[in-house]
């Protein structure tokens, strides 16, 4: 949907929807007035003369070719030349095609979204059938709500993994990040928070990600929480206009949602593979990169993304979004996972070594924060996690101590306490996927270290 509302059609199967609204629109009588010929192309975008005058950064534009109508995003405007990247690679493109303005990309989200999976476009993907257009139309491209008209966070919700619900756990409205490298368990954490009962929906952008674990993740992971659950897919051999795309529209869904007054689970997986998609266009359109390889304009788009997530104004909802980032070589201060620390709420660091070891999920509990858990725990629970990761850095400062031997029972008295509990923590933190959600983290806690083991604390699903 644009912002010129035309109606429903059928052109391409790819795009049908969108090839529609556009070949119906350059019949208009102002396709003069907005339009423009392409004069160069290249690999990853293509100039267009007489359209400058007419378009904004970011705007959709039509182009019509010998095989259909096609749809490409404005990355850049010159005096004399507007540059475009198509939504989708490999369009037949040729001189002197026209091309015509179509104005900010617009979904339209409903209640019957529920449930469905579909593309960055807002078409479904899961073979159920049209979707139903609702009555609001709101732009991808949206911005935050004003910082001053925001209600404060200040409710926490158990999110049944017990290694975050007691070292850093997450209150409503908040944005919390999971960094990891690749294969640590990024994804398989997402999936058990996915599964929270704090929320009122659910919506999910999987960027970049593997084709064959799309319907695993909707159909095992989800399963009856899919109900309310609204899945953007955009997979890795996708464009990355499409990538791009797939995040804004996510946060687009979960505002209506959150606009009605309802407590929205945003998950992005992953905001990495969202920045490579921005980088793609970006430089395929000229502009240099200034860190590693990144353009500026990724730097601007991540505040922008990030910042719609939270509580929304008074009388509204909130987006509570988890966020994972790929930390590339596992260096956690590479441009983006440094970036967007600073953006967030708070994040969770998964270690290799730790998943090496057999601890899932693999969190490191010292590493992990949560600017808002002060605002989760209560004063005793805040003083038995201060006491705990101190008992569990003492564990791990010693470890080469004991290795060799150099440890004796009854010279210290913290350490010994460090040696009898942490490995029970550590025990107690162990979840699996299809293991039943932590009613009360404190409580499997408490009940382990009385018993000295965790024989009692985990229940299995059925």
């Amino acid at each position: 949907m644009f912002e010129d509302g035309m109606p429903e059609g059928a052109v391409s199967p790819k795009l049908s929807y969108m090839a529609a609204l556009a070949g119906q629109y350059l019949m208009a009588e102002n396709t003069v007035a907005d339009g423009g010929h392409v004069r160069t192309i290249a690999a990853g975008h293509y100039t267009v003369a007489g359209l400058s005058r007419h378009v904004r950064l970011g705007e959709f534009v039509a182009h019509r070719s010998a095989t259909g109508i096609h749809l490409g995003e404005v990355v850049r405007v010159e005096p004399e030349l507007t540059y475009v990247c198509p939504i989708e690679p490999g369009e037949p493109i040729g001189i002197h095609d026209i091309v015509i303005r179509k104005g900010a990309f617009r979904i339209s989200p409903s209640d019957s979204w529920c449930g469905r999976t579909i593309n960055s476009l807002g078409e479904p993907i899961d073979g159920l059938g049209p979707l139903t257009a609702g009555t609001d139309s709101r732009s991808i491209s949206n911005t935050a709500p004003p910082s001053m008209t925001r209600k404060r966070v200040d409710t926490g919700f158990k999110t049944g993994v017990r290694a975050i619900d007691i070292f850093s756990p997450l209150c409503l409205g908040q944005r919390l990040g999971i960094f990891a490298g690749s294969g640590v368990g990024k994804s398989t954490l997402l999936s058990m928070l996915a599964r929270a009962n704090a929320f009122d929906k659910v919506v999910i952008a999987l960027v970049g990600e593997r084709g064959r674990e799309v319907r695993e993740f909707i159909e095992d992971t989800l399963g009856s929480h899919m109900q309310k659950s609204i899945a953007v897919v955009a997979t890795s051999d996708e464009s990355p206009m499409l990538r791009k795309m797939a995040p804004l529209s996510a946060i687009t869904i979960a505002e209506y949602f959150r606009d009605r007054g309802d407590n929205v689970l945003l998950i992005v997986d992953s905001v990495t593979r969202f920045a490579h998609a921005i980088r793609e266009v970006a430089t395929a359109s000229g502009e240099p990169p200034i860190a590693r390889g990144y353009p500026a304009s990724v730097f601007t788009e991540l505040p922008r993304l990030l910042e719609r997530a939270g509580p929304g104004p008074e009388g509204t909802g909130t987006i509570t979004a988890i966020i994972s980032i790929l930390v590339d070589g596992d260096n956690h201060n590479d441009p983006i996972a440094d970036s967007t620390r600073g953006i967030l709420d708070g994040h969770i660091v998964l270690q290799r070594s730790l998943a090496e070891e057999g601890r899932y999920p693999p969190i490191d509990p010292l590493a992990s924060v949560s600017r808002l858990a002060r605002k989760a725990w209560t004063p005793d629970q805040e003083k038995l996690v201060s006491r705990l990761k101190a008992l569990v850095h003492r564990y791990e400062e010693t470890r080469d101590l004991r290795l060799i031997g150099g440890y004796r029972q009854g010279s210290d008295a913290d350490l010994d306490m460090a040696v009898r509990q942490v490995p029970i923590i550590y025990e107690i933190l162990k979840q699996t996927p299809g293991e039943r959600p932590s009613a009360d983290a404190f409580t499997d806690l408490a009940t382990a270290l009385k018993n000295g083991s965790v024989a009692t604390a985990q229940p299995r699903a059925k």
